[in-house]
């Protein structure tokens, strides 16, 4: 992929992978190298967790279809290599998140894909793009779990703070786009819209009634998740882009 030509986002606007047993498959050895050296990026490239955790699902059997999805991300790569976070010093140590999901995006098993961001000043230090382990009913119950795995991390973000002497004091802001689960956060009635849901998940209601999260609704065009959860169009995606911190090193100062 060394004399391709530069691609401007990393995957196809609307595209979906799937399995296919009929389709014939592509050397998955290679396959599985090429989806290790990736995953080495999501260290510092939150633009690519969506796409490069779309197509680790396909190693076991790999088509042409996948190897393709593997080769748009290279040639995005060839473009931008020299693309990374810049952390701003003199910034306010204050932790703000945002949490999202893609309602059974999964054609193959209809799971939802979870994702979250969160941000310290202007740059991102965690992020994460996730299937999520069950098969949810609706679109409130796919944001309610994507909240649930967000909080988590959350939690464990605070508390490291407070090992490094920048302590939360106030509670942490998770923006979100969906207010049916944020009124499902603040309601304690297990009504039959969400008497299914796995007791694990409700724990995010003593964090926002204790007052050390708390939900905030933002609307979707402001949701900088969407970049962990679905192929976007490209202006969404550069404007997502340079909202987590992530600008292109014309001085050779990133360090790799």
């Amino acid at each position: 992929m060394e004399n391709c030509n530069m691609v401007c986002n990393p995957i196809v606007t609307g595209s979906k992978l799937v399995k296919d047993e009929n389709a014939r498959a592509t050397d998955s050895f290679k396959y599985k190298q090429m989806v290790g050296c990736l995953m080495y990026l999501l260290a510092t490239r939150p633009d690519l967790a969506y796409s490069v955790c779309l197509v680790a699902r396909y190693m076991e059997r790999p088509t042409e279809m996948h190897l393709s999805a593997i080769k748009r991300i290279l040639t995005y790569l060839k473009g931008t290599a020299n693309y990374g976070i810049l952390y701003k010093k003199g910034k306010e140590v204050k932790l703000t998140g945002w949490s999202d999901s893609d309602y059974a995006g999964d054609v193959d098993d209809r799971k939802s894909t979870s994702g979250y961001v969160f941000m310290i000043g202007e740059s991102a230090i965690a992020w994460s793009s996730k299937k999520q382990p069950i098969v949810t009913l609706s679109t409130t119950e796919a944001e309610y779990v994507a909240a649930a795995s967000c909080l988590c991390q959350g939690i464990w973000l605070r508390r490291i703070l407070h090992h490094l002497n920048e302590e939360q004091k106030k509670a942490t802001i998770i923006q979100y786009d969906n207010n049916s689960s944020i009124k499902l956060t603040k309601n304690s009635v297990m009504h039959g819209r969400c008497k299914h849901i796995d007791v694990g998940f409700h724990f995010l209601r003593d964090l926002t009634r204790d007052g050390i999260m708390e939900l905030k609704h933002c609307s979707s065009q402001d949701q900088l998740a969407d970049i962990m959860t679905k192929p976007l169009k490209l202006e969404a995606f550069c404007k997502i882009r340079d909202e987590l911190g992530i600008v292109e090193d014309s001085f050779g100062s990133f360090v790799n």
